[in-house]
């Protein structure tokens, strides 16, 4: 193959889910993700897609989750500027999350659950000199 066609990155994230007005609120209330569509809502039980600007990415829910959840969703790594504080919110925020842990020199990672027991982590990258 010559040359990378995959040059844009990561565009979205899908997680088949169950509740979505309450996956919509944690994301956006507790994670601070804007709605990308449809926005201004304040009640997404009846939606069926809704997409979340991440900053380099969409994350979309998509209704009609089997129940697997956790099992069979990817996990959505979300980059932090300072992984203690962002932890901190979470944890304010109620959200069982792991300790914060070393996955390389310099890369500082903390592996939590969303409400449908989907795996996330945060991950911080030390600046190197």
């Amino acid at each position: 193959m010559e040359g990378n066609l995959f040059t844009k990155g990561l565009i979205e994230v899908i997680l088949y889910v169950i509740d979505m007005d309450a996956q919509v609120r944690f994301y956006r209330d507790i994670f601070g993700l804007d709605v990308h569509y449809p926005a201004g809502l304040s009640d997404y039980r009846q939606e069926f897609w809704v997409t979340l600007d991440t900053g380099q990415c969409l994350l979309a829910l998509h209704a009609g989750g089997l129940g697997r959840l956790g099992a069979d969703t990817p996990k959505i790594v979300s980059g932090v500027e300072d992984i203690h504080a962002a932890r901190g919110h979470l944890v304010d925020h109620g959200v069982a999350i792991g300790e914060v842990r070393s996955a390389a020199p310099g890369v500082w990672v903390c592996d939590g659950r969303d409400p449908e027991n989907n795996p996330f982590s945060i991950e911080m990258h030390e600046e190197q000199d």
